[in-house]
C-alpha cells in the first residue's frame, strides 16, 4: 500500500466556434488561464509492474466567455469572466517499466472516473444586446484520464513523484457559449508530489 499527495498547475484547452449565415455572423470562444491543481491518491501494488490507484483531483481555473454577433440590425456581444473548479474521483491502472526495487521507475497510467465542474461569475461582465451565460452552472460527467509519470525512491518509505496527465470529458463550459462550442474539455496537469509506502 502507498499514499501520497501532488500539487502543480492545471491548464484547460480553449474552444471556439463561428457561424456565418445570410442574416449575420456569430463568433464565440472561451479563454482559460492556468490555475492550481491538487491530487490526493492511495494505491496498492498488485504485481511487480502493475499498480491500482484511487485519486481525488481538484483544480481551479479562471475562464472568460466571449460571444460576438453581427447582424443588419447592429452588433451584440458579451464578455463574461468566470471561475471554474473541478472535483474528480478517478481510478487508475499504472504500468511500470522497472522493478519495484529500482530507484527510478517510469510509468504509464490510464483511468476512468467522474468529474463535477462548476463555473461561477467573477468580476464585471460586459454586455450589449445579448443574453449572458448563467452566473453559476454545475455539471457532472464521466472523465477519462491518461498520464505519464516517474517515481523516484528517496530512501526508507518515502519517494517523489512527477506526472503529466490529460483528463478528457464533456465540455460544460463550451455549452454556455452562444453559439455553443464543439470540443471536449481537455484538462492538462503537471504535478509534483511525495509518496509514502506502508
Amino acid at each position: 500500500m502507498f499514499a501520497g499527495v501532488a500539487a502543480g498547475i492545471a491548464t484547460l484547452a480553449a474552444d471556439a466556434r463561428s457561424e456565418i449565415t445570410s442574416s449575420g455572423a456569430d463568433v464565440s470562444l472561451y479563454k482559460p488561464e492556468n490555475g492550481p491543481a491538487l491530487n490526493i491518491f492511495v494505491g496498492s501494488h498488485v504485481h511487480e509492474y502493475l499498480t491500482v490507484q484511487g485519486n481525488y483531483v481538484w483544480n481551479r481555473n479562471d475562464v472568460t466567455l466571449t460571444s460576438v454577433r453581427a447582424t443588419d440590425s447592429g452588433p451584440s456581444f458579451y464578455d463574461a469572466p468566470r471561475v471554474s473548479s473541478q472535483h474528480a474521483f478517478i481510478g487508475d491502472l499504472l504500468v511500470y517499466f522497472r522493478e519495484r526495487r529500482s530507484a527510478i521507475r517510469p510509468y504509464l497510467s490510464a483511468g476512468v472516473g467522474v468529474v463535477r465542474l462548476q463555473t461561477t461569475a467573477h468580476g464585471g461582465d460586459s454586455v450589449r444586446n445579448a443574453t449572458l451565460p448563467p452566473a453559476t452552472a454545475v455539471a457532472t460527467h464521466a472523465v477519462l484520464r491518461a498520464a505519464v509519470g516517474l517515481d523516484v525512491s528517496l530512501g526508507g518509505h518515502w519517494g517523489a513523484r512527477y506526472s503529466f496527465s490529460e483528463g478528457l470529458s464533456r465540455n460544460p463550459i463550451s455549452a454556455q457559449l452562444s453559439p455553443p462550442g464543439q470540443r471536449s474539455l481537455a484538462n492538462f496537469q503537471n504535478l509534483f508530489g511525495m509518496v509514502r509506502s506502508f
